[in-house]
């Protein structure tokens, strides 16, 4: 059997999947929908992964061995290209869909036309974790203010617009390749997660390291910063990725922060009169955001002297988060008496 135009393209980067490769392509081939290519893209694995994907004979699955390892993002962009389905399925080595996925999403997909990704909610293997992430447009792209809320190898993507647009991972993002592309296609239609777990999701140590944490933060952070441009103009880059920067790390803020946020918050509220942010959500996102830094640095600091005060009074009158005469009492009391944390 030959598919030369199905419906669905499923691609699965793989790398010495040997552990788990068997059940993630079972449950690939045991879709209830069946008209799709399975694109299968090792990444010169050097374990049995590949053996044990040749033990299969089913047609729909075409296994491109690369010689040499370039990588999970270039894997992914090489099936993209390859791919001649209507819809892009994503799939990894290590988890399992649930029978019914590619049936419910793709129903989902054509009925509504103006939605080009569409993913799912994912159980945690081996654990009572559910992922379940904002359901409508509107909501999922206040949340990408925050992190990203798609689950990666549970979408099913448009390929015409992938085409249309020469849209594809960006290899500079990694490990948050997929997060980038998620906000890219904001530009196109609209994204949506069905709220019904179709993914059972693994994790496991090997995918959690400090320098992997590291970039995938700052990939993050140059995401935001582009989301962000749908309304923003930009200036101040610079100072805005280091505000970021110090959200995403929980790191200790300065009153320079606490001045340049008090400016950006107005700028985007009048910036977003567009409406590109749903109002009230995008007004609560902004407030959440100035406690988390004003709290840091008037009530959670560890050190303070009378000038903390002095800097309390000069900007409370333009803080969103009006506090409490204790909290602004304790921050006086704490300031005369220059209160510092005991370190043990």
């Amino acid at each position: 059997m030959i598919f030369n135009s199905p419906k669905i393209s499923v691609v699965m980067p793989v790398y010495n999947c040997e552990l788990y490769i068997k059940e993630a392509l079972d449950s690939i081939l045991n879709q209830t929908f069946t008209d799709f290519e399975f694109l299968i893209i090792d990444d010169a694995s050097t374990d049995k992964t590949v053996s044990i994907i040749k033990e299969y004979k089913d047609s729909r699955i075409q296994l491109i061995e690369k010689p040499v390892n370039t990588g999970y993002t270039n894997s992914l962009n090489y099936g993209l290209k390859v791919a001649k389905g209507e819809y892009i399925a994503r799939m990894d080595g290590d988890d399992i869909s649930l029978p019914e996925r590619f049936e419910k999403q793709l129903a989902f997909l054509d009925a509504n036309p103006e939605v080009v990704l569409c993913g799912t909610a994912a159980k945690v293997i081996d654990s009572d974790r559910v992922i379940r992430y904002p359901e409508f447009n509107d909501y999922i792209k206040l949340e990408f203010l925050s992190q990203n809320c798609i689950v990666h190898p549970s979408v099913m993507i448009r390929k015409s617009i992938l085409d249309f647009y020469s849209i594809s991972y960006d290899t500079n993002k990694e490990p948050a390749e997929d997060y980038n592309l998620w906000v890219k296609l904001l530009n196109y239609g609209n994204l949506y997660n069905i709220q019904e777990v179709l993914l059972y999701y693994r994790v496991h140590s090997s995918q959690v390291s400090q320098k992997r944490f590291n970039l995938q933060v700052e990939s993050s952070i140059e995401t935001q910063l582009e989301l962000l441009e749908f309304i923003h103009n930009g200036k101040d880059k610079s100072s805005l990725s280091s505000l970021l920067n110090k959200i995403f790390r929980n790191n200790k803020y300065s009153y320079k922060d606490i001045m340049f946020f008090n400016q950006l918050k107005k700028d985007l509220l009048l910036a977003n009169k567009s409406d590109f942010f749903e109002p009230n959500g995008f007004e609560e996102y902004l407030i959440q955001t100035e406690y988390k830094i004003i709290n840091s640095y008037f009530i959670k600091r560890d050190n303070f002297n009378p000038n903390i005060f002095f800097q309390f009074i000069a900007c409370k009158h333009k803080l969103m988060n009006k506090m409490s005469f204790r909290t602004q009492m304790k921050i006086f009391l704490k300031s005369i008496l220059f209160w510092n944390v005991k370190k043990t």
